[in-house]
């Protein structure tokens, strides 16, 4: 579905900005993992998005587990109940938190207009568009500042949702994989007319510069 087929009048619904969000963090999830090499090259194809090529896992297990995640992911985006999305890359080998991928998540559709104030236009789908290319070539160029992983390893998503959301009975509570004296880097945002995504990613500090 295109970001044009999800305007009303003009403004982006909360239901349209969902599904707009959610396949940002579908391809973005995908870039991360091509881009700092999580599984092998030969993993992953081509495919146009952002007026970008994007990296995408065609393994069959990555691809099941990610499209269910965020079939749960679009729904509480719809109805307002996720506020941060985690990728968390982690040593097969000793289960620490390599990399620590944080997008943080507000509505900013209720805002309050003030008496004799015009209220503010409906974002643009290019002006969308080049905000959402901004971060995936940040994310493309984090092979220059992060450090090189040199061991194997699996990452997990982790979704942070109100208390009563409808949560999957296959889903369990996690701890938060945080990394400990990290250093962290904050990525561009963007936002639609109902929500607005930061990005940010945190990593482990080379103990040899310490």
């Amino acid at each position: 579905m295109s970001m044009q087929a999800q305007l009303t009048k003009g403004k982006i619904t909360l239901k349209g900005s969902a599904r707009i969000v959610t396949e940002f963090f579908l391809y973005g999830i995908n870039s991360i993992l091509f881009q700092r090499g999580i599984y092998p090259v030969e993993d992953f194809e081509v495919k146009k998005k952002y007026g970008l090529d994007i990296w995408v896992s065609n393994d069959q297990q990555v691809t099941k587990y990610l499209t269910k995640i965020m079939e749960s992911v679009e729904e509480w985006l719809a109805v307002g109940k996720i506020n941060k999305l985690v990728l968390a890359v982690n040593s097969r080998e000793t289960r620490e938190t390599l990399e620590r991928w944080q997008f943080d998540v507000q509505l900013v559709g209720e805002e309050q207009v003030n008496a004799g104030e015009k209220p503010k236009p409906p974002k643009s789908e290019k002006a969308l568009q080049m905000e959402i290319q901004a971060i995936f070539r940040q994310i493309a160029a984090s092979v220059s500042f992060l450090p090189i992983i040199e061991e194997k390893c699996t990452f997990n998503i982790l979704v942070y949702a109100d208390s009563d959301a409808e949560v999957p009975t296959t889903w369990t509570d996690s701890d938060p994989l945080h990394i400990k004296n990290a250093e962290q880097v904050r990525l561009r945002s963007f936002s639609t007319d109902a929500h607005r995504v930061e990005a940010m990613v945190a990593y482990r500090r080379d103990p040899d510069l310490c």
